[in-house]
């Protein structure tokens, strides 16, 4: 059986990014959230860019769960790329539980934000070498993608601002 044609984008541009452009934004933003931290000596901005690292990765972790994985899984008919990353994540939701909400109080605390920072960039790395260039391959729709997450994102960040 032939593959459909790639969808290409639509008539009146989306003021969403691609899904994957999404994600590497995200990406890049926490990335550069890490580094702010290894450079700070202030336990008050460790504690505020903990926080945002754990709020921006769980959100991030969510969106792809619920809508990318699944659809990327389908049109990938995947076994491996998926179901690793959804592992990887729980390992990461386990290091974003240990820090979240605690003081950075010393070289344990900076040793887990260290191992979380390290665990993200391999993750972030399979998807962007592995994940990413075979699902833009398909004939998945990126642009609705891309704006079904930026919707869900955006009522996700709002229910933890308001917690």
């Amino acid at each position: 059986m032939a593959t459909p044609p790639k969808a290409k984008t639509t008539t009146a541009p989306s003021k969403h990014p691609e899904a994957t452009a999404m994600l590497r934004a995200d990406h890049q933003r926490v990335s550069g959230l890490f580094e702010q931290y290894e450079k700070t000596r202030s336990p008050a901005k460790k504690k505020d860019l903990v926080t945002t690292i754990c709020n921006e990765l769980s959100v991030h972790a969510q969106i792809e769960e619920e809508i990318f994985y699944p659809a990327v899984k389908k049109a990938l008919r995947d076994k491996e790329l998926v179901p690793e990353a959804t592992v990887e994540h729980a390992t990461l939701k386990s290091l974003i539980a240990q820090v979240e909400g605690a003081e950075p109080d010393g070289e344990m605390f900076d040793a887990k934000i260290k191992v979380l920072s390290e665990y993200v960039k391999h993750h972030v790395k399979e998807e962007q070498t592995q994940m990413f260039p075979q699902a833009k391959k398909t004939a998945l729709d990126m642009r609705a993608l891309g704006a079904q997450m930026a919707l869900r994102k955006d009522e996700l960040l709002a229910s933890r601002h308001t917690l």
